[in-house]
Formats: C-alpha cells, structure tokens, sequence
C-alpha cells in the first residue's frame, strides 16, 4: 500500500466553527473569501465539510473548490473530530490554475436576459430616446403605459421621475441607465435599463427600455381593503376566456408588431422610401388600435361578470383627477389645449377604489382631449353632495343630443364615427366601473352647448371637509363614446 501523502498544511476549528488557527495556503484563501483567523470559515465548501464531520462524529475527506479572485484553486482537505468539539483540518493536496478570461460579450447578454425576464414595462425608443412602442405586466404602472401610449414620439423621461435628479431631460443614456425613478402610480422603487442598439462607429440608432421594480408587487394575501358600507361584496372570480386566455397571449405579439413598425418607420434600421415608412406607421398605429381593443375586451369581460366587485379604500378624488390631468397634460398640449384641474389644496374624500377610479378619469378626459376643438379648454372640478362625492370633466365640445346621450353609454357605440380610433367600450365600461363602486355615471348636454361629465361615487364621511373649488360657467361635449 502506498503511505498516505503528507499533510501541506494544517488548521483548527472549534465547536462554532470558528476558524481559529491555520496555516498557510490555506490561511490567504480564508481572508481571499472575507473571513479572518479567527473568525467563522468563510470558504463554503470547507464550511460544509467541516460541519459534516462534525455532525456524523466521522473523518471525513473531500475535494473543495473555491477562488481566491484571480486563480482557481482545487484541494483535497481531510476534517477530523476533535475532543473539543472542533476539527481538524489537514489539506493533502493543492492545485491553483489561472481563471479563464472573462467573457464580456457573454456576461453582458445574461445580464440583458435577466433584466428582459425581470422587466414589467419594456419600451422601445428612437435615437433621441423617444417612445416608439410600449408593452406592460403590472397593474401599477397601467396608468403609466395609458400615458405613455398616448403620448408616442414624446421623451420617455416625460413620463416619470428620476431620483435625485434636477437636471434637463432627457440625459445622455448612460447616465439613465440604471437611473432609480419614482413613479406616481405606484408605491414601488423602480430602476430604468436603457439596451442600446449599436450601429459600428456610430451613436446608438434606438434604445431598448426596461423597468424593473426593487420589490415583487403586492400579493392578493395582502391586508383586504375597505368595504363600501350598504355595498353587497361578492367573492370575485379571475378573468375569463378573453382575460385569462387570450390577451396574455396576444399583448407580445401585438407589440412586437408595433415595436417593429416603429423601428421600420423611424429608419433605426436603415434607409428606407418614404412610401414604405407611412406603410409601417399605419401598421403601427392599426397595432395600437388592435392592442387597445384587446384591453377593452379583457376589461368588458371583467365588469360583465356577475361575481364583479371592486376594492373600494378611502381615497381623495381631487389627487385622482390632478393625477389624470398630469398623465393626459402631453396629449392636451400638443392640441393647445388646456386641462383647468383640481389645484393643490383642494380635496375631496371618497370611497372607491383608486385604480378604477384613474381608468375611468383617464378615459373622459382622453375623450375630451380627442374630440374637443384645438386651442379649447377642459375642466375637471369636484363636487360635494352629503353622501355623495363628485368629479366633473366638462369641455367645449359640439354637445350631443338626448337621442345621442341616450345611446351614449351603450356597447361598441361610436355615434356613427368612421374612424379608426376607439372601440365603443370606454363609457360602458366606466360605467359599469362607477356602478360597481357603488356610484354612477351621468352626462349633460344639449347641441352646441357642450357636455358635463359626472362621476358619482360614495363620499368619505368620517374625513374631513372637503375643499372644491368653481364650477364652470361654460362647458363641450366629448361625443366619441370611448
């Protein structure tokens, strides 16, 4: 038999496993790992080797692996039980070999996948970083993807905002990637990703944008909201067919469409005639029609269930519409249109739910932004009412008539409108939204004198008075039933 190699270096550890004598190579690759002599092992494998033979009452052997940061070191180390309580430690055997260079092409693509797979908005973005197409998974950032879909051709930093930074936007990408932003909407920490697509000896032609979040979103198991008093509540089921099947399946691949058309029209990928970029700004924008369809089927399937409900909190209805205002602000300018709302100080404590509540104000004041006449103006004002608590979006549209206000709220009514935008769901499914909350959804209007607007939902009571501010003298109409 052959003699057992001799021992190339010993150590000790105690019953905590404490590290508290070794020899030298051993000794460098405890510090190389951050542990100190004494102190705690802090190579993992040796740590587990030790605490094994520890635990068994048994000599035990094995070949560890660990680095020390610049070469790989590979070791058979033997650990006997000591009668302290501790081991003994004896390396027989030490190789060290030069780690292999690092692939930086390869950890940068991982990284790239990693950040996609934790992405809950992606984004893609021309050369000076405005939005071309946007694609969401959270449901706090939906009014954030609402905004940013309106506002297309727009800088993306338009839309949030970046911790700790005063500066002109939008940066220079690098310095916005891995940028912190605080967003509105949600109660999360986010971080901006900018992908740049690279163009050889040139500035990048577009950008890939992620948004991932510092902490997962709430779960369904959190603390339960508050109830609407006198409101029947009924266990709520998941969507259906449309909601749980179909859109998931459909929302990639509709905005992969719309990213490419965008990509094609905007020549990120190369030359092109003009007559081909308008076809792909008409695919764009039929894929944003066809996107936004799907979201009104999922939401239409939603608000028809019989085992409907929402989840109702004490909220203020003056920070809901100056937070529709600020969301929709881009899209009025463009118009020349300004959005008269709520000023800072004013409130009106509510019971509804803030989500539903944001969906429906962004959809009257979208539809008035749309329909209304340039350079014109839209007021969102608050009303108290004893148990009621109201907001009015009023503008200086056309006006409808009483055959029109009572068709208004119908499925898939458009009022004969031939155009392409819209499904006809909007106004249905706010009200259904606003019935659900325990509220209403009116409209007032006569030809040529415009339309008011008037969601109803219940007041908050027990808070305090709430401030309003005027009414206006004048108001228009939003005739497009969205």
């Amino acid at each position: 038999m052959n003699a057992p190699s001799t021992c190339l270096a010993t150590a000790r550890s105690d019953s905590a496993d404490v590290l508290v004598a070794a020899d030298e190579p051993l000794a460098a690759l405890q510090r190389d790992c951050g542990g100190e002599i004494p102190g705690t092992i802090a190579i993992p494998a040796l740590l587990e080797l030790v605490r094994k033979t520890r635990s068994f009452g048994l000599k035990l052997g094995r070949t560890i692996r660990a680095t020390d940061g610049q070469d790989s070191i590979s070791a058979w180390i033997e650990a006997e039980p000591a009668d302290d309580g501790g081991c003994t430690i004896c390396v027989r055997s030490w190789q060290a070999a030069a780690m292999p260079s690092e692939d930086t092409a390869s950890v940068s693509a991982h990284r790239t996948a990693i950040e996609r797979d934790l992405a809950e908005l992606s984004a893609r973005l021309d050369s000076q970083q405005n939005l071309l197409a946007v694609e969401c998974e959270a449901a706090d950032l939906a009014a954030l993807a609402a905004a940013m879909r309106g506002g297309i051709g727009r800088p993306w930093t338009d839309y949030v905002n970046i911790a700790g930074s005063s500066h002109q936007q939008p940066l220079h990408w690098r310095l916005l990637d891995g940028a912190a932003l605080v967003i509105a909407e949600s109660d999360r920490g986010w971080r901006a990703h900018l992908l740049p697509q690279e163009v050889p000896g040139a500035e990048p032609a577009g950008f890939e944008l992620l948004l991932t979040a510092e902490t997962p979103p709430r779960r369904a198991a959190d603390p339960a909201p508050l109830k609407v008093p006198e409101q029947p509540v009924m266990p709520i089921n998941g969507p259906g067919l449309v909601g749980r099947d179909i859109a998931p399946v459909l929302r990639q691949p509709i905005a992969r469409i719309i990213a490419n058309a965008e990509t094609i029209r905007t020549r990120m990928a190369g030359p092109l005639a003009e007559e081909y970029s308008q076809y792909a700004a008409d695919i764009a924008a039929a894929g944003q029609h066809l996107l936004s369809l799907v979201e009104d089927l999922a939401d239409l399937e939603v608000v028809e269930s019989e085992e409907f409900n929402t989840a109702p909190d004490r909220i203020d209805l003056a920070d809901v519409a100056r937070r529709a205002a600020g969301i929709l602000g881009v899209r009025a300018q463009e118009h020349g249109i300004a959005i008269d709302a709520p000023k800072l100080g004013e409130h009106l404590p509510a019971i509804a739910e803030f989500r539903r509540v944001l969906q429906v104000l962004l959809n009257l004041v979208g539809n008035a932004i749309r329909y209304s006449p340039d350079a014109s103006q839209v007021w969102i004002r608050l009303e108290s009412a004893g148990a009621r608590a109201r907001v009015i979006v009023a503008d200086q549209g056309p006006g409808l008539s009483d055959e029109q206000q009572a068709r208004l709220f119908e499925k898939f009514e458009r009022l004969g409108r031939s155009d392409a935008a819209g499904s006809g769901l909007g106004l249905y499914i706010s009200r259904r939204l606003a019935r659900a909350m325990g509220g209403d959804l009116t409209v007032e209007s006569a030809p040529g004198q415009g339309a008011r607007f008037i969601l109803d939902v219940p007041a908050d009571l027990l808070a305090a008075a709430p401030v309003t501010g005027p009414q206006p003298e004048q108001s228009g109409a939003d005739e497009g039933g969205d």
